[in-house]
């Protein structure tokens, strides 16, 4: 199984959120306890990091996250 992004759903954007006015983002990569997701331009999951844990799944609002 592989973590995976759906960047239709995903709020960031573009390197800023797009779902609020504040222009930041406090979900995946706070949550992630590895390092293993990052946010550039975009959100990034280094796969050599993740463990499959699932936390981001449930700290994404936006159902962008899934374990597949």
């Amino acid at each position: 199984m592989t973590i995976k992004i759906d960047y239709n759903k995903c709020c960031w954007k573009d390197g800023k959120c797009t779902s609020c006015s504040c222009g930041s983002c406090n979900g995946c990569v706070e949550i992630c306890h590895t390092g293993a997701i990052t946010r550039n331009n975009f959100v990034k999951i280094d796969k050599d990091k993740c463990t499959e844990c699932g936390v981001c799944i449930d700290a994404c609002k936006h159902g962008a996250i899934s374990l597949k």
